[in-house]
Order: C-alpha cells, then structure tokens, then sequence
C-alpha cells in the first residue's frame, strides 16, 4: 500500500524548513480554463424495438440483463457524459459489452444515439443534417479501426492520399501531403508498395496516416492496436504518442488493455455495463478507486509506470546547513534516529549528505564545519519523475534519492523502501 506522506513534516533544526527551500513563482499563473472541443451529455444507445419500456425499466432501477430478458432491447450506453481538452487524448476502457466502441461510434453519428447531445466545438452533432455531418467526417473527425481498413487495390500511397482524393485535391496536393503523413509514422520508401506487403504494424501506420492527412481536429481510435503482437503494439503506442506531441490532435482512444488506457490517456473513463464507473487521470484512478469494481479493475496495473516520484517522496527528518559544525551535526542525527543528514547551501540548493561516521570523523579532526566531509555525488530525481525509471537510480545508492526543483533546491527525498511498496 503506498503510503502519502504528510508534506508537513519539518526538520527540527531552528530556522531551516523544508517549506523554505520551496520557492514560490511570483509570475502569474495562466488562470484561463482549457477549452473543451468535445462534450457528451446524458449519452444513451439501445437496440432493439421496445425502447420506451427499456428506457421505463432503466427508470425504475433495472439492470441491463433483466431489460434485455423482458423488452428485448439491449442497453449499450446508459447516460454517459464526459468532456474532452483540445490537444488530449482521452481513453475510454472496459471489458466486452461495456459499451466503449458505441461511444465512439455515436460521436462520429456511424450510430445514431436514442438519447443525449454530442457537443463538437460547440455544434450538437445529434442534430446535424446528412451534408453536415459528411463535411464533419470528411474535414473535421477521421476514425481509426482495430482491423485497419485499408484498400487491397490501392498502394501504401493511394491509401494515405485517398480523403484528400474524394475531396477533389489535386494529384500532385495530395501525394505531398501524403508523403508528409508516411514520413511522419515511419514509413518512408514504403509509398509505392502494395498493402499487402505490409506487416500488422505497417498496415495500421498507414491507416494513422490516412486519418491524419485530412489533418482531423478529432481523431477517433477504436481499439487500434489490439490485432498487433506485444512488441508491435509498443511501437505503435510510442508512435502514437509522438505524433500526438508533434501534431498537438485531440484524441478518443478506446481499449480494453488498462495499461494501455493509463499509458495513452491524459483521461481515463471506466466503463462498465453502458456506464461510466469513474472519469480522471491515471493517477486520481490509481489512488483513489471510486468503488470496489474499480479496485478490482485497476488490480493489475503496474502502479510504478502511472506514479511519479511526487507520491512516494517524503521530507528528509534531518536537514543542516553547509557550515555547521560537526557536533551540532551529530546532535542533530542522534535527535531524529537516523544516521545522515541532507546538506543545504547559502542559497538553499542542495549540497549532500554527511554521515555520522564522517561528522564523528570531522569532529575529531577539530574541523570547523562537516563541508569537507560531504558526500556530494547524491544521485538525484525530479519529483515529476515515473517510479519505473528510477528504479534502478535507486538500487545504485546507498542513501535515500534527493528530489529537487529545477533551481536545484531540496523538495524531499525518496527511499528504497518507499519504491519497493510502490510494487505492491
């Protein structure tokens, strides 16, 4: 279990706190909200006839099971609502049946919803007409599918070029920007080649590639990785990722691999039977499940790849200045039980630790202060930092991780046993 530790604690030594070395930014902080270029409301899809008893029954507090064993209808999304930031990527996950890919299906209008409102940069699409709607597929939403959808008759660059093609762009328009497309998901000298040269990955490169060519502001992704081998599926979550950072796109990704939700997603949504169980970040939903289904969900989830060092890291109980003394080091080591002490300089940076041995050693050698004893080579971290990737930082060290600001400046500091709770 991973324990938060109180940001309160100080060290005992007169006048250095740790809430001294964290500095505050006097420039004013952009208050100005991120804007929304997706919104569903209230959303709801049935299938089946009988959808006014269904949605009575729904009413009443009946389960999705027993509608479908009396009405005939089934209950797909039951008033789903979330929101979606420009330039994010949203992921919405669940088991089979959930009701994660008729989401993403109702935004696009594939189906249509029997309730609810789909807010695209602030037009309802529920209520767009035929010729809306395909101008909105055509130029605004592209949508990548799990089994690719590529074209056996075209090559790798007539199936990029292709939106740009039913959009009378010109020849040599369209295979420039194909070409940029091909360039940017790595697969360059492949153009000219056949579809079917291609491996799994290759084949859903292209089909990124084809969705980002009419340069999308939403792009839609249902379950696009889960046909490709693991170390194909990695690659693919990496170039994603990139393109995602270059092109700054808004995502909707859905996934039943909740490690690839919590790696892909700014946002996560849990789904169960047509519902949403609970919306926030990796982080929110790791440390603060909202019920005993998301608990279970989230059980297999590697914690140590969605915390950073910020959760685990606690304030050093002894801190000292650079010049003081060894006895008052030494003092100060044997009040709070422990056998270092984090230095801290004029400015507050951090300087490293001393150790008993070396303040006892300094102390007989009637040295005026512990600086020359130091051990300053202390590995350091910084608090934003994965607790996978310090892993291995921390089993070189002897001593706990400094964890320190981008001035240099003490913020606390990350043991082994702290890392080693984290896996569990």
């Amino acid at each position: 279990m991973i324990q938060v530790q109180d940001s309160k604690q100080v060290s005992k030594i007169e006048d250095i706190k740790i809430e001294d070395i964290k500095i505050q930014d006097s420039e004013i902080q952009d208050s100005e909200k991120p804007e929304v270029v997706l919104s569903v409301r209230g959303l709801r899809k049935f299938f089946g006839i009988n959808r006014s008893a269904a949605r009575k029954m729904l009413q009443e507090g009946a389960g999705k099971s027993e509608i479908l064993k009396k009405t005939g209808v089934t209950v797909a999304v039951d008033g789903v609502s979330f929101d979606v930031e420009r330039g994010k990527i949203f992921a919405l996950i669940g088991l089979s049946g959930s009701g994660k890919s008729t989401v993403v299906r109702c935004i696009n209008m594939l189906q249509r919803p029997t309730s609810g409102q789909i807010f695209f940069e602030g037009r309802d699409v529920v209520h767009m007409n035929k010729q809306e709607l395909h101008e909105l597929r055509r130029s605004k939403i592209s949508m990548v599918f799990q089994s690719f959808g590529l074209m056996s008759h075209r090559d790798v660059m007539g199936n990029v070029a292709y939106g740009l093609d039913v959009r009378g762009i010109g020849k040599e328009e369209r295979e420039r920007k194909a070409m940029e497309m091909i360039e940017l998901v790595g697969l360059a000298g492949w153009e000219r080649r056949a579809i079917g040269d291609l491996s799994g990955g290759m084949k859903q490169r292209v089909g990124i590639a084809r969705a980002l060519c009419n340069d999308p502001d939403l792009l839609l992704m249902d379950e696009p990785f889960s046909a490709l081998d693991p170390l194909a599926r990695r690659d693919m979550q990496f170039e994603l990722l990139s393109i995602q950072k270059k092109l700054g796109k808004t995502v909707v990704f859905i996934t039943h691999d909740i490690n690839e939700a919590f790696k892909m997603g700014d946002t996560v949504g849990i789904m169960r039977d047509g519902r949403i169980e609970q919306l926030g970040t990796p982080t929110d939903l790791t440390l603060f499940p909202a019920n005993d289904y998301v608990k279970d969900f989230l059980g297999s989830i590697d914690k140590t790849k969605v915390l950073s060092v910020r959760h685990i890291m606690i304030t050093p109980s002894c801190l000292i200045r650079e010049q003081a003394d060894p006895v008052t080091a030494i003092r100060e080591m044997s009040e709070n039980d422990v056998s270092t002490a984090y230095v801290i300089g004029r400015k507050m940076e951090f300087v490293g630790v001393v150790t008993l041995t070396n303040a006892l050693q300094a102390r007989h050698d009637n040295l005026p202060s512990v600086a020359s004893v130091l051990t300053r080579d202390v590995p350091s971290v910084d608090q934003d930092a994965l607790i996978s990737d310090i892993i291995g930082t921390a089993s070189d060290t002897p001593f706990p991780l400094a964890v320190l600001d981008d001035g240099g400046r003490l913020e606390g500091i990350v043991s082994r046993a702290a890392i080693l709770s984290s896996l569990s």
